[in-house]
């Protein structure tokens, strides 16, 4: 029995999907936080840093609960990809991830607001995507409109057919939320899922 009140720091609608899946209640907050990259900082750095400080962020809002905080980039040749927000930024995305290896690197935070303690892990997950004619990439982008999502895809949707094979522990990493990990990490805060 869940004694805590657990707080989602995300007002993604995806995010949101994933941890309805876990069966217990939830509630979700925003975040507001300035997600730039700093100068020199790896992907990995930054996904970390953000997943951190989105939860200390919604902390502020609850004094005792547990808060979930949650960052994900998308890296193609060290370059990091962020949400295309238009059409013609997905179409360069796709265009550039076309035949080639994309790495997601899923930064998760698990808050204790009333003691401050907290676990952060990043959860990796890459796919190889098939090569794509223009004509692929025009059609899969008007059919799932993936315009705010990290490498242009939906990978629970049409966007599992640009891949030629993944790699990774957990699959709801590359959606934004590990939810493997994250069951690891309410367990260790005394939430077992199962019991």
């Amino acid at each position: 029995m869940m004694t805590r009140t657990l707080i989602l720091g995300s007002t993604s609608p995806y995010r949101r999907e994933l941890m309805e899946r876990l069966k217990i209640p939830f509630t979700t907050a925003a975040p507001d936080i300035d997600e730039t990259r700093l100068d020199g900082e790896s992907a990995l750095d930054m996904v970390l840093r953000l997943s951190l400080a989105k939860a200390r962020k919604v902390a502020e809002q609850y004094p005792d609960a547990l808060i979930i905080g949650s960052d994900q980039c998308a890296v193609l040749h060290d370059a990091v990809i962020g949400k295309p927000g238009t059409h013609d930024n997905a179409v360069k995305q796709l265009q550039n991830a076309s035949g080639q290896t994309v790495a997601f690197l899923t930064g998760l935070c698990l808050f204790d607001s009333n003691s401050g303690h907290y676990q952060l892990d990043v959860v990796p997950f890459s796919v190889d995507f098939r090569e794509l004619s223009d004509a692929q990439i025009n059609h899969y982008l008007h059919k799932d409109q993936p315009y705010n999502c990290a490498g242009s895809f939906r990978s629970e949707s049409l966007g599992i057919t640009l891949f030629k094979r993944m790699y990774g522990d957990d699959p709801t990493a590359l959606m934004g939320l590990p939810l493997i990990r994250l069951s690891q990490m309410l367990q260790q805060a005394g939430i077992d899922l199962l019991g």
